[in-house]
C-alpha cells in the first residue's frame, strides 16, 4: 500500500482511513478540546508541509515536542524566533561550528533554515500537553511514525538519517535500504553529551560527504 509513494499528500491520503489514523484524529480532537497542548494544532504536521518528500536529504528524529509554552513549532530540536534556544539545540549548534570551523548564531533556535534545504525534522510523537512530557505517547504514534520511515526507506534518493539517543536509534530496525546511510551517536542533550560520544561525532561533515558523492547538493548548516 505504501509502495512508490512520491508526496506527503499522496501518504495522508492513503493512510487517512487506516484504523489507527482515525483513533488518532479523536485523540488530538479530545485533548486539544479539554488540555492546553503543543505544538499549535495547525504546526503538527509542520515538518511534512515544509519538507517534501522528494526534497528530503536528511532526516533527524527527536521525541516529542517541547512542552513549555511557545516552544514548539511542528519541527524536531527548533524553537520560533525569540524563543531562547534549549540547551539540547545549543549542543547541536557547537558541534556544527567545530566541524565546519565557523560561527553559528546561538541566539536563533528556528531551523525553518534547515527544512527548505531538505532536512526532515521529525519527531517520532507529534503532540504533548502542556507541562508533561511524553503524555502522548500512544500506540497510534507509534503506527504512524513506522508508516512514515517506510515510506521514507522506500525512497531511492539519497537519504541521511541522523539517530541521536536510544529513543531514535530503536528505529533503525525499520531502516533496510542499503543505498540510504545511517549515523548513530549519543543524544544531543547536556546530559549524554557530556558524558561523551556527542561532540566530534562528525555528523554533519559525514551526512555532507555523503551527498557530494551522490551528487546531491549539500546541506547548509550554519544559520549565518
Amino acid at each position: 500500500m505504501l509502495n512508490n509513494i512520491k508526496t506527503w499528500n499522496e501518504f495522508f491520503k492513503i493512510i487517512q482511513t487506516k484504523d489507527y489514523s482515525v483513533s488518532l484524529h479523536k485523540f488530538l480532537d479530545k485533548q486539544y478540546r479539554d488540555f492546553t497542548c503543543y505544538p499549535p494544532r495547525e504546526l503538527l504536521f509542520n515538518a511534512f508541509r515544509l519538507t517534501p518528500l522528494k526534497d528530503v536529504k536528511v532526516v533527524i528524529i527527536g521525541q516529542d515536542p517541547y512542552h513549555e509554552p511557545g516552544q514548539a513549532m511542528g519541527l524536531s530540536f527548533s524553537v520560533p524566533k525569540g524563543i531562547q534556544v534549549p540547551p539540547s539545540l545549543i549542543n547541536i549548534y557547537k558541534e556544527i561550528a567545530d566541524e565546519y570551523k565557523t560561527t553559528v548564531d546561538m541566539r536563533s533556535g528556528d531551523l525553518t533554515y534547515l527544512t527548505k534545504q531538505g532536512v526532515l525534522l521529525l519527531n517520532s510523537i507529534l503532540s504533548v500537553r502542556a507541562h508533561e512530557p511524553m503524555s502522548h505517547n500512544i500506540p497510534e504514534y507509534d503506527l504512524f511514525f513506522n508508516d512514515v520511515l517506510e515510506v521514507l526507506d522506500r525512497q531511492t534518493h539519497p537519504i541521511v538519517f541522523m539517530l541521536w539517543g536510544s529513543s531514535a536509534r530503536k528505529f533503525k530496525k525499520y531502516l533496510h535500504n542499503p543505498s540510504h546511510l545511517i549515523l548513530e551517536s549519543v543524544h544531543p542533550s547536556p546530559l549524554a553529551a557530556n558524558r561523551g560520544g556527542w561532540f566530534g561525532n562528525g555528523h554533519f561533515a559525514k551526512a555532507n560527504e555523503y551527498l557530494r558523492k551522490n551528487g546531491v547538493k549539500e546541506i547548509k548548516w550554519t544559520n549565518l
